[in-house]
């Protein structure tokens, strides 16, 4: 009964899930049998036939090349984020074919220049107008636009007639004077200030230059003749009736019938008559006629003036007229004693300022100037090599006398001829080398007078006046005579190995 019906295959239980026949729920026949099978299905090989019965499963083989990337590759390996790796090289210099708009290159020799119809159209897009070309040369470095922009170089400046010839020559005059002078005239021209050159020019305030200009024309030149001698000294213009102030060392021959002859700054001489002089402070007052006074210099204020201060001393060292040198105070109140060692000369006390500005024989009685053209002191003395007695010349100790004691001074001896000493009345040993100055033995305290009526006695040592130290008498000297008749000092005594401090109104003497 089963003869003549076709014998289907037996169906296994691993193609149940897929049979390779089956479509969409039915049996396939033969017509469908030569279509290819997926080869993804499960359960059938890669020719797309059933495994062979007892070969385990396994997945189809999995995708092993890479997906495509989304942007082209990097070139220069740079690491991913978060990653050690090397760093990326510079980029290369990428030069353009063609330069900027408006630099022009020159071409090689023999080659076609850039921008020519020999090279291909880089560019189609419409160019602005050629700049025009500025007069100077043009660059000729090749471009890189990396480097710094091309600049060109700025036209020459036109130089002021006769202007720079001055400041150059200005500049070397200050440099030998002094370091003061220069370093203002170099602030000069850093701020472009330019001084014109010659007679009259307009020149900074406070150069060793500018003092000079102002200060020349006041300064005079003193000649003295006696019993076959001469002398030269300094003196300048205290007023403009023909007042002139110097020293009374340098004028101290006249006094025995020699002659005073004056040399002024415009080179006129004149005849001179000593007013008054006084030794003890070694000032003194020549008059000229007034027709012919030069211009007063002026007066400045010797207590304001501080140590390491710029001043200009002005004279006539070794006979050589209207000599300028500069320097600085190098300290205040130095007691100086200068003069009695000729002619019966007395000696003089000064409590002076001390400079480095170079003075010399000569010098005497000319104006030390500060950087205003204020005189703030009367160029006296100086402490030489050698012997200490001022023959030689200046080794940077030069003194002067303040000026605010030369301006009481000189107008007593303008208006009585003579000049007033301040005292405390009393006579002090001179052989006495201890430190301090002692007071003599019995009949030394003036009765009387200011020291008796303070109550200083025979025999007190002064160790101080108003708090400063004095190491002998002709230091004590120098401080009282450092103040005014009237005024009141302190003074620090010893006496009977205790101290104590007396106030002394000061008294009067006279310098006759």
């Amino acid at each position: 009964m089963d003869e003549g019906k076709a014998a289907e295959p037996k169906p296994r239980w691993w193609s149940r899930p897929h049979l390779p026949g089956r479509t969409a729920g039915r049996e396939t026949g033969p017509e469908d049998s030569e279509q290819p099978s997926d080869p993804r299905a499960p359960g059938v090989s890669a020719g797309g036939a059933p495994p062979e019965p007892g070969t385990p499963y396994s997945d189809p083989p999995l995708r092993t090349e890479a997906p495509a990337p989304l942007h082209a590759p990097d070139p220069y390996g740079t690491p991913p984020y978060g990653r050690p790796g090397p760093w990326a090289p510079a980029p290369p210099v990428q030069r353009p074919a063609t330069p900027p708009h408006g630099v022009r290159l020159p071409s090689a020799q023999g080659a076609p220049a850039l921008g020519s119809d020999a090279l291909p159209q880089q560019h189609t897009a419409p160019q602005p107008a050629a700049l025009p070309q500025p007069p100077y040369p043009q660059a000729t470095l090749r471009y890189d636009p990396w480097s710094l922009p091309l600049t060109a170089p700025k036209p020459p400046r036109k130089r002021r007639s006769g202007g720079r010839a001055g400041v150059v020559l200005l500049g070397l005059a200050l440099a030998l004077v002094a370091g003061v002078g220069t370093a203002a005239f170099l602030g000069d021209r850093d701020t472009g200030e330019e001084a014109a050159g010659g007679d009259g020019a307009e020149r900074r305030s406070g150069t060793v230059a500018a003092i000079a200009a102002r200060s020349l024309p006041g300064v005079v030149t003193v000649h003295v003749e006696a019993d076959g001698e001469a002398g030269t000294g300094t003196g300048f213009a205290l007023d403009g009736r023909g007042h002139l102030l110097t020293n009374h060392h340098v004028v101290d021959g006249a006094k025995d019938g020699g002659t005073v002859r004056i040399t002024l700054g415009d080179g006129r001489r004149v005849k001179g008559e000593v007013v008054g002089s006084d030794p003890g402070y070694d000032l003194a007052v020549v008059e000229i006629d007034g027709g012919a006074a030069p211009e007063a210099l002026p007066l400045g204020d010797s207590d304001a003036v501080k140590v390491g201060e710029p001043v200009v001393a002005i004279g006539a060292p070794f006979g050589l007229e209207a000599t300028v040198t500069s320097g600085i105070i190098s300290a205040k109140n130095r007691p100086v004693t200068a003069g009695g060692s000729s002619r019966g000369s007395e000696l003089s006390y000064v409590d002076a300022l001390q400079t480095d500005a170079p003075i010399n024989p000569g010098n005497s009685g000319g104006p030390l100037v500060d950087t205003d053209g204020k005189v703030i002191g009367i160029n006296s003395s100086i402490r030489s090599a050698g012997d200490g007695g001022g023959s030689g010349g200046s080794v940077g100790l030069g003194f002067a006398i303040p000026v605010n004691q030369g301006k009481r001074v000189a107008q007593e001896l303008i208006d009585k001829g003579t000049a007033s000493h301040p005292v405390i009345g009393v006579t002090l040993d001179t052989s006495y080398e201890g430190g301090g100055a002692r007071v003599g033995s019995r009949g030394s305290v003036e009765r009387g007078g200011p020291a008796d009526r303070a109550g200083v006695k025979p025999g007190d040592v002064i160790r101080e006046v108003d708090g400063v130290a004095v190491e002998g008498a002709e230091e004590l000297i120098v401080r009282v005579r450092s103040h005014r008749p009237g005024e009141t000092v302190e003074l620090t005594a010893e006496r009977g190995g205790k101290e104590r401090r007396i106030q002394v109104r000061l008294g009067s003497s006279s310098g006759e």
